[in-house]
């Protein structure tokens, strides 16, 4: 007996020896952070973006993408005309309002517009009205065929940050009615939320028809 009891005390310790080495082993080690998207900004840029950062305090471009951008993707939509006269006709390199030092595109996170316009189709045709609604913008905006860019900040290397009331094409919100225009923070005035992308390119961008 007594070397029954021994045999299975020392079975009993090797179960337990080995289920805290299970337990203690080593851990699987995380996937590495993405790196910010202000890492592929220039100079200039980067410095306009701590700027925002220090007004948004204790938010941030980085706490912004965390939330909102988690998966790097962006999209805008665009009148099939715009499409054709600013980007077609003229051969852009870049997306958004240009001037000496970059060009400046809005953008939403991808899951938000590709939502907005799903809920709108009818008939195969898209509901301006309904698009509007979902972001909170003008439904004029939206009359007639769109253009669907979406664009992967990381895998493209692409420059984004907070927008600013600098940056070409903002203008503020004079009263709580107004829509189609800026307020600080992050979030349009529809509270959807909004990065600026600087450069956004258009060989690297995706494209999509809405009719």
């Amino acid at each position: 007996m007594t070397h029954f009891f021994r045999s299975a005390l020392l079975c009993s310790l090797l179960v337990v020896i080995g289920c805290k080495t299970a337990e203690t082993g080593t851990q699987p080690t995380p996937p590495p952070a993405a790196p910010s998207v202000t890492e592929a900004c220039n100079d200039q840029q980067k410095a306009i973006s701590q700027e925002a950062d220090k007004l948004a305090s204790p938010y941030s471009i980085d706490q912004h993408v965390e939330k909102n951008f988690q998966d790097r993707q962006v999209s805008w939509l665009m009148p099939d005309a715009l499409y054709q006269k600013y980007v077609v006709q003229t051969g852009a390199k870049n997306f958004g309002r240009c001037n000496d030092a970059a060009c400046y595109l809005f953008a939403a996170p991808t899951k938000v517009i590709q939502d907005a316009v799903a809920r709108s189709m009818v008939d195969g045709k898209h509901d301006p009205a309904v698009i509007g609604s979902a972001l909170g913008l003008p439904a004029k905006n939206f009359e007639g065929p769109l253009k669907l860019m979406t664009l992967n900040l990381a895998t493209t290397k692409t420059c984004a940050r907070l927008p600013v009331d600098a940056d070409p094409g903002v203008w503020k919100c004079t009263s709580p009615e107004d829509k189609d225009c800026f307020k600080f923070g992050g979030y349009t005035s529809g509270n959807i939320p909004e990065i600026m992308v600087i450069n956004a390119t258009v060989d690297q961008a995706t494209v999509a028809d809405i009719p």
